[in-house]
Formats: structure tokens, sequence, C-alpha cells
């Protein structure tokens, strides 16, 4: 069994940062995907970034050039860097994981483990 455990959220002003926190608990072998989904009221959930197990970060585009994720394995913790905070950006973040090797990274269906999620709020 994984679960996962979000932190780091807050209010914010436009143009500031955030440090997103998942700390990773339970055994993820073999081929994955690790990542950040957002979802806003009345909006579907979407993905912001992933990290891939054979290689290679995917952003959405909304996002990139301010947004940094990344992984630290000894620690079993994945981050999410937000700097340049939009009023848009404001939603619950979640963390979710899934074993697979290929396809989307970004198709919230597809992810089997999910965080309980941490609100990000960016006031104009």
């Amino acid at each position: 069994q994984v679960q996962l455990v979000e932190s780091g959220g807050g209010s914010v002003q436009a143009g500031g940062s955030l440090r997103l926190s998942c700390v990773v608990s339970g055994s993820i072998y073999g081929h994955y995907y690790i990542g950040w989904f957002h979802q806003a009221p009345g909006k579907q959930r979407e993905g912001v970034a992933g990290i891939r197990t054979e290689g290679g970060r995917n952003y959405a585009d909304s996002v990139k050039g301010r947004f940094t994720i990344s992984l630290d394995n000894a620690k079993r913790t994945m981050y999410l860097q937000m700097n340049s905070l939009k009023p848009e950006d404001t939603a619950m973040y979640y963390c979710a994981a899934v074993r697979k090797y290929g396809g989307r990274w970004d198709d919230p269906d597809d992810y089997n483990y999910w965080g309980q999620g941490t609100q990000v709020t960016v006031s104009s």
C-alpha cells in the first residue's frame, strides 16, 4: 500500500512563491509516474507536473518556467517549487502516483494513489 501526504500550501500574493512537499510511504517499484495535480472549484482535476522513472519531467503549459518538480529519493519526498504565482493558480493541489510504463502523465484517471490535498490560494 502506498500513502502520499502533502504539505506546504497556503495563501500568498501574486508574484510570490510556495513549495509543496509530498512524502511517499510504502513501495512503488518498477516503472511509475508520480506528479502533482490541481483542482479549482467547479473545474476538472488537471496535471501540473510529473516525473517518470524512465526519465523526464513534464509540465502543464500554464506553469512552464514558473514551477519545478523534483524528487528526493533518499527522503522519499517529492517537491513542487512554485514561483511567480498567479491568481489562476489558486486550487487544491494533490500529489499522485501510479505504477505504469508509458502513456500520458497528466490523465488523473490513470493514477490510483492520491494524497489528501493541500490548498494554495493566490490573491491579486
